[in-house]
């Protein structure tokens, strides 16, 4: 999974772990058959000892896991595609799902779906699937989802005279406004200028369609107005302009909050209650306020079967074996990622859960990221074209055709 906004991957260093049923290396009479090696991305590989142990139960497969950090994936997974040498199943970021489906990296997956139900596109999220999923061809399946959604400080808003979260564009920018008001150094809102998808989500959901027939969209009116909307935060102090230095209990805690609302993933629910416990029964989350629509970015992982591998069965009944909802529940416990399956919403464990269900609310209409190979490299270069808007008095439609320019040139150049 790729970062977003404040999510970070523990990176750890490049190890291999061979996790069998009983928990050590496989035994030499295991046939190379019946060995799946699996890429892991960041610190994934560490919490694979129970699901190598079950899978291994179930299927008599010994699960060979290497986990490589985010930082090195990217080189390691082109290095495997030149010279069709890798693992037998990879853990992908759902933003590298196109550049290497292009490259006949990953199996199509289409004619095993039949006989692993499973894998039916239908069992997710539709935005998860859409990152599995190029020119009529499934290349993966989604294996956890996340999603953004608001939090807010709810004593901070009542406070100001606000009883809910603020549900559309203007009623945000009025909150974080007059919790901006408040006095020197305190904000309303979190909005981070250095945060790449960003801009694209708040198109989104002023109606922009990024891309048409080949033609990118950034300078046309529905994207130049979510610029000039997230500019307006900056101009009017509901923003800071630069990075306060501050980790989350300085920002988000106290009676006072500095900010005390900021968009960000479910990974902050569990820090908020391990680092500031303070604010139990203080804070809460809502699903983005609207404009059109207010769809989210949607991000996660998926597995995919290297298309080079031998071992084309074991390897699709492992990605049957993770889609299962059992396991992605099991998987939740472990690690906090949410699950991909929506009916894992309806589990007892979850259904009860009101933080979850706005997680589950927003997910249904969460898309990922623009599904191109270039959209990595033009979003970033929006950081730079952004910095000199909200720290100047640039013109926006100028800074915006420039900028739409720029990435055309990239775009059409990784087509």
């Amino acid at each position: 999974m790729k970062k977003f906004g404040v999510f970070f991957f523990v990176v750890l260093a490049s190890a291999v772990l061979v996790l069998s049923g009983c928990g050590k290396g496989a035994s030499s009479s295991d046939s190379d058959k019946d060995v799946l090696s699996v890429w892991a991305m960041g610190d994934e590989a560490t919490q694979f000892k129970t699901i190598a142990d079950d899978f291994k139960k179930e299927t008599g497969i010994t699960l060979k896991v290497q986990a490589i950090p985010w930082g090195n994936a990217h080189d390691k997974l082109l290095t495997a595609v030149a010279s069709k040498s890798g693992p037998d199943v990879i853990q992908m970021g759902s933003s590298w799902m196109s550049e290497f489906s292009k490259a006949k990296a990953l199996l199509p997956i289409d004619e095993y779906i039949d006989k692993y139900p499973n894998l039916d596109p239908k069992r997710f999220y539709k935005g998860a699937v859409e990152s599995t999923q190029f020119d009529g061809k499934t290349y993966g399946v989604p294996w956890y989802s996340e999603t953004r959604v608001l939090y807010y400080r709810t004593d901070t808003l009542k406070k100001a005279g606000f009883n809910e979260p603020p549900k559309t564009w203007d009623e945000l920018a009025k909150v974080s406004k007059k919790l901006g008001d408040r006095g020197d150094d305190l904000y309303g809102l979190n909005l981070d200028p250095k945060e790449p998808t960003m801009p694209f989500m708040l198109a989104r959901q002023n109606g922009s369609e990024l891309v048409k027939d080949d033609k990118l969209l950034f300078n046309q009116a529905p994207f130049v107005e979510a610029v000039e909307y997230m500019d307006s935060f900056y101009k009017n102090g509901s923003s800071p302009t630069s990075n306060l230095g501050l980790n989350l209990v300085q920002s988000f805690g106290g009676d006072e909050p500095i900010i005390p609302m900021f968009v960000s993933g479910p990974w902050m629910i569990d820090t908020i209650n391990t680092t500031i416990p303070d604010v139990k029964g203080k804070w809460n989350v809502a699903v983005l306020p609207k404009k059109e629509n207010n769809i989210s970015i949607l991000g996660g992982a998926n597995w995919s079967v290297f298309n080079y591998t031998d071992k084309k069965e074991n390897a699709v009944k492992f990605l049957d074996y993770m889609s299962d909802t059992k396991h992605q529940l099991e998987w939740m416990k472990q690690t906090k990622s949410l699950p991909a399956v929506t009916e894992a919403a309806d589990d007892k464990s979850l259904k009860d859960d009101k933080i979850y269900q706005v997680f589950n609310e927003q997910l249904k209409t969460a898309q990922p990221a623009m599904l191109t190979p270039s959209f990595d490299q033009f979003s970033q270069n929006f950081i730079n074209t952004f910095e000199e808007i909200y720290k100047s008095d640039t013109d926006i439609q100028k800074a915006m055709d420039k900028f739409n320019e720029q990435s055309q040139a990239i775009y059409d150049s990784k087509k």
